[in-house]
């Protein structure tokens, strides 16, 4: 983590390269100085901490770290020369570094890559009066626990524990080479965000201590929604996180509803009940009314591997309406039902199988044309390349007019049996028109 007590205002207004009356106005806000119990204090140096600016400005001060690390340790191939991080006759990948506003992670597996770039980032800091944090930095291994400088595999970043845990050979990771790691990478949330968020959940229960059922429960299914989102592409569920907190959650309650009935059997009678094959959901009950429930910490469902890393290169604000359609399902200047089908279809074209690119043109095609009996629903339509929409239709046509030529072949039958013909010369003539039996008056008549 970084310190921006000290950082030089000079330094980040020349990282803005903007001009005029944006840049004054930042200045201002840099050099309006604080008031602390009545005193006022100059700000010539540093950032106001926890202000709404705070994150954008950290942003500011600290583009261009990936650069510096990618100079001083370019990706090198078998046959490039010999270095002291590269041994010849083997690739070296360039390290990996993570960053979220003044949050950042650098990873590699040689750890004297790891402390040199320590040593490269602590000096391209000074340069604009920064400096690491030295209490929250730390080398660390995944795996093993004494490569670690404080003995301790893993590391938190962000309110998640990233670690690497042993692991046999049927349920190991494996590489891109399909050569089994002997190892599993769990993500899940840290001790710290665990223990900040049950703090949070008894400050609500403790403020609601004479409040009825409803006010407590429509307090809590924010903070547990929230929390639990947070940590959706995680292991939480898979290493049982989320019960653990769905239970410490319950002792909580089940104190509040001690407390309010005089004993916790009334308490469960209460305010616990039954719905669907849950016996124990702590709900209202309000006759005949849909009850209001508490939210369980289960119900949103987990996975570290369902998530797609955003690409590097990517900003919801540079314009490709097609990869963030793609992503998310809706975008302000896509059309609501292009935006689904783009999410649906993983952005690929169902026709050829192709990517959709933002240069595209896009169009939306019956699966099952109209003509022959489709119908103007969501699961009769597709998104496909205008190109591929032309090729299809026009082998839809070409089975329309078949169904159409084969329509029109059985009426001409069914006119033709209505007459009694026979061919001469390979000229039809006619004898004159069937007779059938009448079922109205049980013998024959003439049509």
């Amino acid at each position: 983590m970084v310190s921006f007590d000290r950082i030089n205002h000079d330094a980040l207004l020349q990282k803005l390269n903007i001009k005029g009356k944006a840049r004054q106005q930042i200045k201002a806000w840099l050099k309006s100085g604080v008031i602390d119990s009545g005193a006022f204090t100059a700000t010539s140096e540093g950032t106001p901490q926890g202000g709404v600016l705070s994150p954008l400005l950290a942003n500011i001060a600290l583009h261009g770290m990936e650069t510096r690390i990618k100079q001083e340790f370019p990706e090198m191939t078998h046959t490039m020369r010999e270095t002291w991080f590269h041994q010849k006759g083997t690739e070296f990948k360039t390290p990996n570094l993570i960053r979220y506003a003044d949050d950042f992670v650098i990873l590699h597996e040689n750890s004297a890559v790891v402390q040199r770039c320590r040593e490269i980032i602590s000096d391209w800091l000074a340069g604009i009066g920064l400096e690491l944090k030295l209490e929250k930095t730390r080398l660390t291994h995944t795996f093993k626990p004494e490569l670690s400088e404080d003995g301790k595999a893993g590391f938190d970043f962000l309110g998640h524990h990233i670690q690497q845990h042993p692991a046999g050979k049927y349920r190991s990771n494996t590489n891109a080479q399909g050569t089994i790691l002997g190892f599993n990478t769990l993500i899940t949330p840290s001790a710290k965000a665990s223990k900040v968020h049950q703090e949070e959940v008894r400050r609500i229960i403790t403020k609601h201590r004479s409040s009825t059922q409803a006010a407590l429960i429509k307090d809590l299914n924010p903070i547990i929604r929230g929390w639990t989102s947070y940590y959706s592409h995680s292991d939480a569920q898979t290493v049982g996180e989320l019960a653990k907190q769905d239970h410490l959650t319950y002792l909580k309650l089940r104190r509040w509803a001690k407390r309010r009935c005089g004993n916790i059997n009334d308490g469960h009678i209460k305010y616990w009940t039954t719905i669907g094959d849950n016996n124990w959901v702590f709900a209202t009950r309000e006759g005949e009314a849909n009850p209001l429930r508490l939210l369980s910490h289960k119900e949103i469902s987990c996975s570290s591997t369902d998530y797609v890393k955003v690409k590097g290169d990517k900003s919801p604000y540079d314009g490709d309406l097609v990869y963030w359609s793609t992503r998310l399902g809706t975008h302000p200047e896509m059309p609501n039902r292009k935006a689904k089908f783009l999410k649906q279809q993983k952005g690929k074209c169902p026709w050829c199988g192709l990517s959709f690119f933002d240069w595209d043109v896009l169009e939306e095609d019956h699966i099952i044309p109209t003509a022959m009996g489709g119908k103007d629903e969501y699961k009769n339509l597709q998104l496909l390349h205008r190109h591929c929409h032309d090729k299809k239709t026009a082998i839809d046509l070409k089975e329309i007019r078949k169904k159409d030529h084969s329509k029109s072949l059985e009426k001409l039958s069914q006119f033709w049996e209505k007459f009694d013909w026979e061919w001469i010369d390979d000229i039809p003539f006619f004898n004159g028109l069937k007779v059938r039996k009448s079922e109205m008056t049980n013998g024959q008549h003439t049509e």
